[in-house]
C-alpha cells in the first residue's frame, strides 16, 4: 500500500491533501468551539498535524543552511564567477522585486482600496513588532554561534539570515586555511548528506501536513471576515497572480525557458508554501525541487534559495505593502505625492533585507509605513485578513525564490538544461542518493 501511495505524483498528493483539508476545516468550523470557547476536537487535531510538521522542517533547516552554504562555498573555489553569480542573484532579486511594487502600487491606484472598505475604523491598532533600517544591520551580526534568539513567546528560535553569515564566514575561513580544513570540509559534506536524508523523510509526510495546515486555516479564520475589506483582498491576489502567472512566465520565455516545464518543477515547493505560510519552512522543498526539477548546480542552489528565503518576498515585500500603504494612505485621508510612491519602490527593493532577522509581512508593512511618515495603527485594519492573504504572498515569495536562480543558472551557462526539459510534475522527488552524492559543480551544462 505504501509503495503503491509512493507512486502518486508528489503535486498530486499535495493537491489531494489540500481538498481533503479543506473539507475537514469546514467540518471543524461547522463544529463551532466548545463551551468553554477553546476548538473543538477537529480544529487542535488539524492545528496539532499542520504545526508538528512545520516545526519538522524548521528544525532541519539551520543545519541544512549551515552544511549547504559552507559546502557550496568550498565546490567555488574552482570557479572564477562565483562573485559574478552573487551579484547576478541579488541584481534579480531587484529587478523581479521592482516589477512587482511596481503592480502593486499599479493596482491600488487602480482599486482604491481605502475608500473602498467597510472596514471598521475601532479595528485600527498599533503593531506589537514594528521594522527598522537598523533590523538589518543588527540582524547581521551573531548573537552566538547558534544564530538563536528568544522568541515572542519566550522560546527560542533561529535567525536564518546570521546563520548564513557564519556559515559564508567558515566556509571562506575553511579556503584560506586550505589543506588542513579538508577533514573540517569533507565532515560537513557528510553531516550535509545526513541532513538531506532526514530531510526526504520529511517530505514524505508533506501531504499530512498539508491536511492540518490548510484545514486549520479554514477551520480558524474561514472567509467571512474578507467581506469588509474584499477590495483590498482582490487586489491583492490579482497582484500575485500577475505576477506568478504574468511576469515570472515572461521572465523565463525571454531567457528561452518554458513556462509550463517550470511550474511542474517548481509546482510542490509553491504549493506547500501555500498551506504552509512559511517561506522558512518550505526552504528544504524548495532548495530541492531548485536543484532536482529544475537543474540548478546545487553548488549554486544551496546559496542562492537560502539567501532567498530572507530577502526575495515578492508577495510580503513588494505587493503586499504597496498596497496596504495606499489602502492606510486612502483610510485616514492623506494624499500620496510622486516621492512617496517612490519611497514605497525604494523600500520594496532593498527593505526586505533590511527586515530579514524579523520576517513577517507585517514587520515589512510597519517599515513602509513609518519611512512614509503614515499612522502605523492602520496595520491594525489590515490584521482580520492577514492569515487569508498570507497563504498567497507566501507562495509568490517561494516561487521567486525558486525563479532567480534558475534564470542566473541559464544566464551563466550553468543550468543543466537536460534535466529542465525533462523536468515533469509525474516524476516524484527522488532522494539525493539518487543525485550522486551531495557535491555539485558549476560547469557550463550540456543539453
Amino acid at each position: 500500500m505504501l509503495a503503491r501511495l509512493r507512486r502518486v505524483p508528489f503535486a498530486a498528493q499535495v493537491l489531494l491533501a489540500l481538498v481533503l483539508g479543506v473539507a475537514l476545516g469546514l467540518v471543524a468550523r461547522d463544529l463551532g468551539p466548545v463551551g468553554d470557547g477553546s476548538p473543538n476536537w477537529l480544529t487542535s487535531t488539524l492545528d496539532t498535524v499542520g504545526s508538528t510538521f512545520v516545526t519538522l522542517l524548521r528544525v532541519l533547516v539551520p543545519p541544512l543552511v549551515v552544511t549547504a552554504v559552507i559546502v557550496s562555498i568550498a565546490n567555488l573555489r574552482q570557479v572564477s564567477n562565483a562573485a559574478r553569480l552573487a551579484g547576478q542573484t541579488l541584481l534579480w532579486f531587484g529587478i523581479t522585486a521592482l516589477i512587482a511594487v511596481s503592480i502593486g502600487i499599479g493596482l491600488g491606484l487602480l482599486t482604491e482600496p481605502g475608500r473602498n472598505s467597510t472596514v471598521d475604523a475601532a479595528a485600527q491598532q498599533a503593531p506589537e513588532t514594528t521594522g527598522g533600517w537598523w533590523d538589518f544591520l543588527t540582524g547581521l551580526v551573531p548573537a552566538n554561534v547558534l544564530g538563536l534568539e528568544t522568541s515572542s513567546d519566550g522560546g527560542l528560535s533561529f535567525n536564518v539570515l546570521q546563520l548564513i553569515v557564519l556559515a559564508v564566514a567558515v566556509g571562506v575561513a575553511a579556503l584560506k586555511v586550505g589543506e588542513p580544513a579538508e577533514p573540517f570540509l569533507a565532515l560537513t559534506r557528510s553531516a550535509l548528506a545526513v541532513v538531506q536524508k532526514l530531510l526526504w523523510w520529511v517530505i514524505l509526510l508533506a501531504p499530512i501536513g498539508t491536511v492540518g495546515l490548510i484545514g486549520n486555516a479554514v477551520a480558524s479564520y474561514g472567509w467571512e471576515s474578507v467581506g469588509s475589506l474584499g477590495v483590498f483582498a482582490a487586489a491583492v491576489y490579482a497582484g500575485l497572480a500577475l505576477v506568478l502567472f504574468g511576469v515570472y512566465p515572461v521572465l523565463l520565455k525571454l531567457h528561452g525557458l518554458s513556462p509550463v516545464r517550470w511550474f511542474a518543477g517548481a509546482w510542490p515547493a509553491i504549493q506547500l508554501a501555500f498551506v504552509s505560510r512559511s517561506s522558512i519552512g518550505t526552504l528544504p522543498v524548495t532548495e530541492r525541487v531548485t536543484e532536482q526539477e529544475l537543474g540548478v548546480p546545487r553548488s549554486y542552489a544551496s546559496f542562492a534559495v537560502p539567501l532567498g528565503a530572507t530577502t526575495k518576498m515578492d508577495g510580503c515585500a513588494a505587493i503586499y505593502p504597496a498596497l496596504a500603504a495606499i489602502f492606510v494612505a486612502q483610510f485616514f485621508g492623506v494624499d500620496l505625492a510622486l516621492t512617496d510612491y517612490l519611497l514605497i519602490a525604494l523600500v520594496s527593493v532593498v527593505g526586505s533585507a533590511a527586515t530579514a532577522g524579523v520576517t513577517g509581512a507585517v514587520v515589512m508593512l510597519t517599515l513602509t509605513l513609518s519611512t512614509l511618515g503614515l499612522p502605523l495603527a492602520g496595520v491594525g485594519l489590515l490584521l482580520a485578513i492577514d492569515p487569508i492573504l498570507d497563504m498567497g504572498r507566501t507562495a509568490v515569495n517561494v516561487a521567486g525564490q525558486a525563479l532567480v536562480p534558475t534564470i542566473v543558472a541559464k544566464r551563466e551557462g550553468i543550468l543543466d538544461e537536460e534535466r529542465f526539459r525533462s523536468t515533469s510534475a509525474a516524476r516524484p522527488l527522488a532522494p539525493v542518493a539518487e543525485r550522486g552524492g551531495v557535491d555539485g559543480d558549476l560547469r557550463p551544462a550540456t543539453a
